[in-house]
């Protein structure tokens, strides 16, 4: 484990294992971590080709919206709970917030979107950042991990801290959608970041509600969002995946 509490911590090792974190941090969910991100927009595809995203202004409305209420908050909330049965070995818990996670997700392609990309997390992790007690965990699932809760696990067994992982892991989340719509709108690197700009205090207060959450506030009221993700799966055109 990189981090433990059963015994005292000096300030050299506090630091040393904090930048650990962040280095394991910023190498998972850097883009040229291979789950293949860049091939999914998350239903973005078809809401640029119906008019619904046209420019910057409506693009960090759709973002804002998916993050806060839809699919971003239930994917935060997955993570969290997921980690936290993860560090405390309850594998049974884990099992059922992995099996409940799974059933959460609205599309055929969005399951195929983020059950690959867990996959390949798991995977990777295994292959090149192995923890103890990894392999237990995932055994234990009845059910592949999607993303989100895979990125909790592997972080719970390797002792990174529960916030700035959640943290890390929407800024990813969101960097990812806005590389999807630069492609489609299309939009310029200076826009793009100026969309990051703007949801940078979603993205934080999503995370804040997410670390609070309970399993009984999972909701979401994208339904325009989950309609693009169901009908893109008959798009005449497509770059993306989903």
């Amino acid at each position: 484990m990189l981090m433990t509490t059963n015994e005292p911590v000096a300030a050299g090792d506090l630091a040393e294992r904090e930048a650990a974190a962040l280095y394991r941090l910023m190498t998972w969910l850097s883009p040229a971590f291979p789950v293949g991100g860049f091939s999914y927009s998350s239903g973005i595809e078809w809401a640029v080709e119906a008019g619904d995203i046209t420019d910057v202004a409506t693009l960090a409305d759709w973002l804002d919206a998916m993050l806060t209420d839809g699919s971003g908050f239930c994917d935060a909330t997955f993570l969290v709970h997921a980690y936290r049965a993860a560090e405390a070995g309850e594998d049974a818990s884990l099992s059922d917030i992995a099996e409940l996670a799974a059933a959460f997700v609205p599309s055929r392609e969005r399951q195929l979107e983020t059950t690959s990309q867990g996959r390949a997390f798991i995977d990777i992790s295994r292959a090149a950042w192995d923890a103890d007690g990894l392999d237990a965990m995932v055994a234990a699932c009845r059910t592949p991990l999607i993303y989100p809760v895979a990125v909790g696990v592997v972080a719970a067994m390797h002792g990174v801290p529960l916030a700035p992982t959640l943290h890390a892991f929407l800024h990813a989340l969101v960097s990812n959608w806005i590389s999807a719509a630069s492609r489609l709108v299309p939009l310029g690197q200076t826009d793009s970041q100026r969309v990051l700009v703007r949801l940078e205090a979603a993205v934080a207060a999503t995370a804040n509600r997410a670390l609070h959450a309970i399993l009984d506030d999972l909701g979401s009221a994208t339904f325009r969002a989950d309609l693009a993700s169901l009908r893109h799966e008959t798009q005449y055109t497509r770059l993306f995946r989903s």
